[in-house]
């Protein structure tokens, strides 16, 4: 079709409306103009119109998919066919409603969409049983949230990777006394043969339901009749079977063709470290320098591919974390304590500790400054925004405290309340042993010798209860900032909920506060353990800022400018994922050095290479030229140089580095790769009148085929050659 160039995009529109008007057949008509003017920085555009793609399908958008994950041993998630899945709509708001796609409804295969609240295993299982007629799932978001609780992932988080094993432990391996997470259904580690999509434009919902019950719905539950609203989803995944068969797929791949096809990548990324006193890089520590870790984890997941808000399960530790690296970097003695303080950041540790056991990986094989000898006592943040009083849960491990002198210096160390002195004991749940969700130190070091000074010090302050924890949304699509309870004003602008301090912020920072105090007593010091107090401005800014919208002024200042692309309008995922760093590593390494970081007088070439600065070292410190605060006009930024201790680390499991696919030591979990993922609907018409189209098409190409030849053969009497022209005589 033609296009028409037009000077501006309102002169258009007004010269449309004119035209419209006037060919109106009645008063009171409306006048529509296309939606698919394109107007380029001069004002000028082309009118084009609609594809016939568009006329017949509406794409969904705002889709989030399950993906297929692989271990060692087997493989988890879902999958379509190869050219997608096609099925006719069903809504099933009641589990009732399910009969129709099971064995009462003609047209079979169906795609379900599923309400959230329905997402169950027992659900699950019985759409599984029934393959033959399941095209697909769509689950829509429950609104409000399950109020029992959700969460598909198992009772016992890494089973079979944690602490205890039938060596070390028996009685409290596999979580034998108590499961950690009582709610897990184990959905996520389920294989599933048919796509399965999840909805996260309540809009989008609104039309797909709205096509369900304009074809689809019959009174009286009678067939309806065609057409009919269908939907296709698109997932195939290229893995199979398990991590040893797609990783050998890929190596031999990689060897022998000019153009591998990979089916698969590790889950890997970068841990976040700093040190409260700066060490030298290039080296190692001597022996007798001993160093307190304190480490929390980054990452979370839930059933569906990036779609892991991990409010309780990862934020709120990290973020507390981050402000009791801010707290104890302020104390006056903070450079002189007899101990250094190391802050660590895991990724990966939803998946068999996959940042952790790196990490440790690497000291043994001397590729990091700190050893496993340095290691002094290690204190791991768990889940601390869902508690019930003003109590935190210090665990330990049982088996280490019966040793006399490693039970009466746990007794010590982490005696700090947030009621303030005279400060009460932490309570400790008793002999129920470490959290199955902590992090791998736990375990490489209390099942052996060479991490020594871990077992005295060995503790993990949760707020969770006392036998299992609280989190009723764990690795769930529903563990929101709503799930911890951070929620501001409906008349505040976006600025202003940045800045606004809620009462989850607070208790966070009583908690920041506690490990603050105990690492400075942990790293030695007596002196001012009272002064050291985290900021509840901090940790709401932080909650905010990976809850709410990461898009925000304060991320901003602390990025560097070509991060920026990082920061979206919603909150942040905390998904390991195969691309990294990720955006959350990113914002956690740049938020770490700003808090604890100092601000340089560097310009920004030497910033960027403080090599050419005498006065500056880059063994000793990190470097990065952030976009810093707006001015006093609020109309450009004041870029600065900030000078940190604050790194990245491999977080890549030693399986792929020694290339022990099936290793039963470290974690093996893949995610296939893939070529298209997208959803969309639209109407489809009875198998007879498709079967009527294509003969029909088939006669007509039938005919026109025998015509050609017809006049193919005649061509010499239905076409006369003209005659040559004869001599012309003037």
């Amino acid at each position: 079709m033609s296009c028409l160039q037009v000077g501006n995009n309102a002169q258009w529109r007004r010269w449309m409306s004119i035209r419209c008007r006037q060919s109106l057949p009645k008063r009171g008509s409306q006048c529509s103009f296309p939606k698919t003017l394109d107007v380029d920085a001069n004002g000028t555009g082309l009118c084009r119109g609609n594809s016939v793609e568009r006329k017949i399908y509406i794409s969904l958008n705002k889709t989030a998919p399950c993906v297929r994950l692989l271990n060692a041993t087997h493989q988890i998630g879902c999958q379509s066919s190869v050219s997608g899945d096609t099925g006719i709509l069903h809504v099933v708001e009641k589990e009732r409603d399910l009969q129709w796609v099971l064995t009462d409804g003609p047209n079979p295969p169906y795609v379900v969409l599923l309400e959230g609240e329905l997402f169950t295993r027992s659900l699950m299982e019985k759409l599984k049983g029934t393959t033959s007629r399941i095209a697909g799932l769509a689950v829509s978001l429950a609104k409000p949230r399950p109020a029992s609780g959700s969460s598909p992932s198992v009772q016992c988080p890494n089973d079979g990777f944690g602490i205890y094993s039938n060596s070390y432990g028996p009685e409290f391996a596999h979580c034998r006394e108590i499961p950690w997470n009582p709610l897990g259904d184990g959905l996520a580690y389920e294989d599933f043969s048919f796509p399965i999509f999840l909805l996260e434009d309540e809009n989008e919902t609104k039309v797909i339901k709205q096509c369900y019950r304009d074809h689809n719905l019959s009174p009286n539950g009678s067939a309806p009749t065609f057409p009919l609203c269908a939907m296709q989803l698109f997932s195939h995944m290229h893995a199979v079977i398990s991590t040893v068969t797609c990783m050998r797929r890929s190596s031999i791949q990689s060897t022998f063709s000019i153009n591998p096809e990979i089916v698969c990548d590790p889950l890997s990324d970068y841990n976040v470290w700093s040190m409260l006193k700066p060490i030298n890089i290039s080296g190692a520590l001597e022996p007798d320098d001993r160093v307190v870790v304190a480490a929390t984890r980054l990452d979370s997941r839930s059933f569906f591919w990036n779609v892991a808000p991990g409010a309780e399960s990862a934020v709120a530790s990290f973020v507390t974390q981050l402000a009791a690296a801010e707290a104890l970097q302020k104390a006056p003695d903070a450079l002189t304590l007899p101990r250094n303080v190391m802050f660590v950041f895991f990724q990966g540790e939803t998946f068999d500790y996959i940042g952790s056991s790196r990490m440790v990986y690497d000291m043994e094989k001397g590729k990091f400054p700190v050893q496993l000898e340095n290691i002094d006592s290690f204190v791991e943040l768990g889940q601390v925004a869902l508690r019930n009083s003003l109590e935190l849960w210090m665990h330990t491990d049982p088996m280490s405290q019966k040793n006399e002198s490693v039970h009466n210096q746990n007794t010590g160390p982490l005696s700090l309340s947030v009621l303030g002195p005279p400060p009460p004991a932490l309570p400790r749940p008793g002999s129920l042993g470490l959290p199955a969700e902590g992090s791998i130190p736990n375990r490489s070091a209390l099942r052996t010798a060479s991490w020594p000074g871990l077992g005295p010090a060995q503790g993990c302050l949760a707020g969770r209860r006392q036998h299992s924890h609280s989190e009723i949304y764990y690795q769930s699509i529903y563990d929101t900032a709503e799930n911890i309870n951070v929620s501001y004003p409906e008349w505040q602008s976006p600025e202003e909920d940045l800045n606004f301090v809620t009462d989850t912020a607070k208790a966070l920072a009583d908690v920041a506060t506690v490990l603050g105090r105990a690492l400075y007593q942990l790293a030695g010091g007596t002196n001012f353990s009272d002064t050291i107090q985290a900021d509840p401005q901090t940790v709401t800014r932080l909650l905010y800022g990976f809850l709410v919208r990461a898009n925000n002024s304060w991320f901003q200042s602390i990025l560097r400018q070509d991060l920026r692309s990082y920061l979206g309008d919603g909150p942040l995922q905390h998904y390991i994922a195969v691309s990294s760093p990720t955006n959350t590593t990113y914002v956690v390494q740049y938020a770490l050095a700003n808090l604890t970081g100092q601000v340089v007088d560097l310009p920004r070439e030497q910033c960027q290479d403080p090599s050419k600065v005498p006065s500056e070292n880059k063994d000793l410190y990190e470097y990065a030229w952030v976009q810093g605060p707006l001015n006093s006009n609020e109309t450009d930024r004041l870029p600065r140089c900030v000078r940190s201790t604050a790194r990245l680390a491999r977080a890549l499991s030693p399986a792929f580095e020694l290339r022990q696919w099936g290793s039963t030591e470290y974690s093996t979990w893949t995610e296939s790769r893939w070529k298209d993922i997208r959803a969309r609907i639209f109407l489809v018409a009875s198998r007879e009148l498709e079967f009527i189209t294509l003969m029909v098409g088939f006669g007509i190409l039938v005919f026109s085929l025998v015509v050609t030849y017809c006049i193919n053969a005649k061509a010499d009497v239905l076409f006369i050659t003209p005659r040559e022209p004869g001599a012309v005589s003037y």
